[in-house]
């Protein structure tokens, strides 16, 4: 399922959106390994009005479309489908569709948001990153690709307000540098 660059112009810019551990873990059996109030809120406000994209198991694990925004699952079986989601079969013909819906409605970035196969599939056509880094190491089944921080520039960094007993973390933007 790998794809080159050059299969996808985007008019939009691509975002990825993701909470990770410091090992790059992102879920473990279909879950976030973690609860973080904060991290949900900021993914809300950073996605409302924007297309999203992601992989059939990200949205098994949501189970239902999230509202206010384009809704693209990602899947090779032929048979699924689901009220208020549009189905794609490769990665490239996700992107055009929200790149098509983010443009008709002045969206300003397509986001990818999982998981650890859609991530990987969608950093080359990246331009923003949105990282939530939780500083913890956990056990999981799903990561987050390692990408090349020569290629990236963080712009911003905020730190969580964790409550008790959750994990620190921070709210990292980086941007693709310019080639």
């Amino acid at each position: 399922m790998s794809q080159q660059k050059d299969t996808f112009d985007s008019l939009v810019p691509v975002a990825m959106i993701v909470a990770m551990a410091k090992n790059r873990v992102i879920g473990v059996d279909g879950k976030l390994p973690w609860y973080l109030p904060e991290d949900l809120k900021f993914f809300k406000r950073m996605t409302q009005a924007k297309p999203l994209v992601m992989g059939r198991k990200t949205y098994a694990s949501i189970g239902k479309p999230l509202p206010n925004r384009l809704n693209v699952v990602v899947t090779r079986n032929a048979e699924f489908s689901h009220e208020g989601v549009r189905v794609c079969h490769d990665l490239p013909a996700a992107l055009e569709l929200a790149d098509q819906h983010a443009t008709i409605e002045a969206a300003e970035e397509i986001m990818v948001m999982g998981g650890g196969e859609i991530y990987r599939q969608a950093l080359p056509f990246a331009q923003r990153l949105y990282i939530t880094e939780v500083d913890i190491d956990v056990e999981g089944d799903a990561t987050f690709p390692d990408f090349d921080a020569n290629e990236w520039q963080e712009v911003q960094r905020v730190a969580g307000q964790p409550a008790e007993g959750q994990p620190n973390y921070d709210f990292v933007v980086y941007e693709r540098v310019a080639d």
